[in-house]
């Protein structure tokens, strides 16, 4: 019994993300690649990319097309996960936005960042029903995201700007307990000395440091649950 064409491009994706060939953040060919490769409908290579996409192995970026999913260990637990997403009844408030000339912390931050490079510096708080739940200290570097120096992230956290925008190929990541201390303490309202939970993610396209974001979780009101699984698609 032939397969259906859909199940035959999904197949064939599937094939190529499982073996290693396309790895997390790749760029997957476009609808239009798939229908000119394949001389289907576009509604059949749709409906591939939409099974591709269920199955979590791969996402759609408005604007900038479908790339290769981050296992979801990594992108649920140790990745900087989209906070609109993740935080219940989320808000956000931008307290700190600068554009500079990358100095030694920042460069030593994102990594291979030239000398003379700049980058936009954002602090932002995160709500969760009216309750303080995190704090971002992010970096984007303006030669990989220059777009970036335009943005208020007034509507859409910086995160979610980015994931939504530009794809990247390699992270890395680092957790660790911290204790607030002054400052931190009286953004997330606890005690200076509280334990928190800090997330770290720095993101590359190429050998092109894109990002490098630090969330600050209050220890007493974050924890993670990750239970995941990723294996050939069926059907």
């Amino acid at each position: 019994m032939t397969k259906p064409r859909h199940t035959a491009i999904r197949e064939q994706i599937e094939g190529l993300i499982l073996s290693g060939v396309l790895k997390p953040g790749d760029r997957v060919p476009s609808e239009q690649e798939l229908v000119a490769e394949h001389g289907v409908a576009r509604m059949t290579v749709s409906r591939a990319l939409s099974d591709l996409v269920a199955a979590g192995l791969v996402v759609r970026r408005r604007k900038a097309g479908s790339f290769v999913a981050a296992p979801p260990s990594e992108e649920k637990l140790l990745g900087v996960p989209d906070m609109r997403e993740t935080v219940p009844g989320h808000a956000h408030a931008v307290l700190k936005r600068a554009v500079r000339v990358a100095n030694a912390a920042d460069r030593a931050r994102l990594g291979a960042l030239p000398k003379g490079a700049r980058v936009l510096a954002l602090l932002v708080r995160h709500d969760s029903q009216g309750v303080p739940a995190a704090m971002e200290d992010r970096l984007v570097s303006l030669d990989a995201v220059p777009e970036a120096v335009g943005q208020s992230f007034v509507e859409a956290p910086p995160g979610t700007w980015l994931l939504e925008r530009v794809p990247w190929t390699e992270a890395e990541h680092r957790i660790r307990a911290a204790a607030a201390d002054a400052g931190m303490a009286a953004a997330l309202g606890m005690e200076a000395g509280a334990p928190c939970l800090v997330m770290e993610r720095r993101t590359w396209r190429g050998d092109q440091p894109v990002t490098a974001a630090r969330i600050t979780w209050p220890g007493d009101r974050h924890e993670v649950t990750v239970r995941s699984s990723r294996g050939p698609l069926r059907g």
